[in-house]
């Protein structure tokens, strides 16, 4: 489909079960294929990103099978199979960047490549972080940038590795997830996170799931990292895939603007993944928030005239939803300020300006700069005349949908550039708006 025509829409309600999450999906098969033991990923998100990691650890010698709605995963005791494979990473980051990690300490011979996009996505600092102990990482193109090729390292840690942590969390979390194969003399290794941390909930999903196969870091703030050296993951049995959070902000803003309530299932207080807290930023703009456990429910505001009201919010803490706020305030009453999103730029595409981009076409007026994006609602809405660019971002696509919700149709330019993490979200979206 070339593209898609929606709205104007009026009303939203209804109920929406939430696939699974791209991060904890990704996070979860590496573990698994790296874990002593055979483990049960229920919930697994099934999209573009997870076949990547999929065929890559096929490639890789990891034996991995379906069971009905399951995938089940025998893991390779931190020893992949085969040593020397060419790698297709697709545009998943959350594929490519724990992949090279866990490969540069493997002892074999690999290549990794991507869609055009992919070589123009930083991989520098990781690399930065993995020469210095010995790791054997080569640029096959523009120096920083994929495609890589790995060789054979003599791997030797007797010092902290230094990160940063200012360009994107990912690379903090391959270290996280490969270091504790090695083994040092000291029985432990050290990250120092050079400059602010960001992304940090994504951070704390890694922790998290790495606890659960039973390798705990201790932490010096969000600055240090004290990982055990030849640790060996072990495998918990089962585990469950929640709810992706941030396609959860698409159905929640959607009940804020269009009265709700909109329910979505699957993802709730007990989450350990940081864009929940988008209903937290749904609740300052005036809609009305409840949640449970494992479901969040949204309806319209309680405001004289019923429209949100235009925030300032620093959005570490939802760095992926806080795209949605972008087009939500849309129908905010004043502007709205979204800062510390500099990690945007270095996504599918260069999020701010996407954003921008396509804001402006409907009328809204932006103010755009390297971390921070403001918002001004339109005067008078605007039909852009060859729709909304999506930038082969399915975020940016799904964003858009909401924009439906004004008072001209809006198409919406390759829809199918969901498929990375939702292919069924436009389903899902006129289940619940009209």
């Amino acid at each position: 489909m070339e593209h898609l025509t929606l709205g104007p829409l009026t009303r939203a309600a209804g109920t929406v079960r939430l696939p699974g999450s791209k991060s904890i999906s990704n996070r979860v098969l590496l573990l698994a294929a790296l874990a002593d033991g055979q483990t049960r990923v229920r919930d697994l998100l099934d999209s573009d990103d997870t076949r990547v990691m999929l065929e890559a650890l096929r490639v890789l010698g990891v034996e991995w099978r379906r069971d009905g709605q399951d995938h089940v995963v025998t893991g390779s005791r931190g020893n992949f199979p085969v040593k020397a494979a060419e790698l297709f990473m697709g545009n998943a980051g959350t594929a490519i960047r724990p992949l090279t990690a866990a490969l540069a300490l493997q002892g074999g011979q690999y290549r990794l490549s991507g869609v055009p996009r992919m070589h123009e996505r930083p991989i520098g600092d990781l690399v930065d972080g993995l020469r210095p102990v010995g790791a054997q990482l080569d640029y096959l193109g523009n120096e920083g940038y994929p495609p890589l090729a790995i060789g054979t390292g003599q791997i030797r840690i007797d010092a902290p590795i230094r990160v940063r942590g200012d360009v994107s969390s990912q690379f903090l979390t391959a270290l996280l997830m490969a270091l504790p194969l090695t083994r040092t003399a000291s029985g432990k290794i050290e990250i120092e996170v050079v400059g602010e941390l960001i992304s940090r909930p994504y951070i704390e999903i890694t922790l998290n799931l790495l606890e659960r196969f039973g390798v705990e870091v201790q932490r010096d703030g969000w600055s240090r990292f004290v990982l055990p050296a030849g640790a060996q993951y072990r495998s918990p049995g089962e585990i469950y895939v929640e709810g992706d959070a941030s396609s959860a902000s698409y159905f929640l803003a959607a009940g804020a603007i269009g009265g709700g309530p909109v329910r979505v299932e699957g993802v709730g207080m007990a989450s350990i993944q940081g864009d929940v807290r988008f209903a937290d930023a749904l609740n300052r703009m005036g809609a009305n928030v409840m949640a449970g456990s494992n479901w969040i429910e949204v309806r319209g505001c309680e405001s004289d005239d019923g429209r949100l009201r235009g925030i300032e919010l620093d959005c570490n803490a939802i760095p992926d939803a806080a795209m949605t706020l972008a087009v939500a305030a849309l129908f905010a009453q004043g502007a709205t300020t979204l800062t510390n999103i500099g990690s945007w730029r270095v996504k599918e595409t260069d999020r701010i300006e996407a954003m921008a981009t396509e804001l402006r076409k409907l009328g809204a007026q932006v103010e755009a700069g390297p971390d921070f994006l403001r918002v001004t609602p339109p005067a008078e809405w605007k039909t852009p005349a060859g729709g909304i660019d999506t930038y082969d971002d399915h975020r940016v696509a799904m964003c858009f949908s909401l924009a439906a919700f004004g008072p001209l149709p809006v198409r919406i330019n390759d829809p199918g550039c969901v498929a990375k993490t939702f292919p069924e979200y436009f389903a899902a979206f006129g289940s619940v708006a009209s």
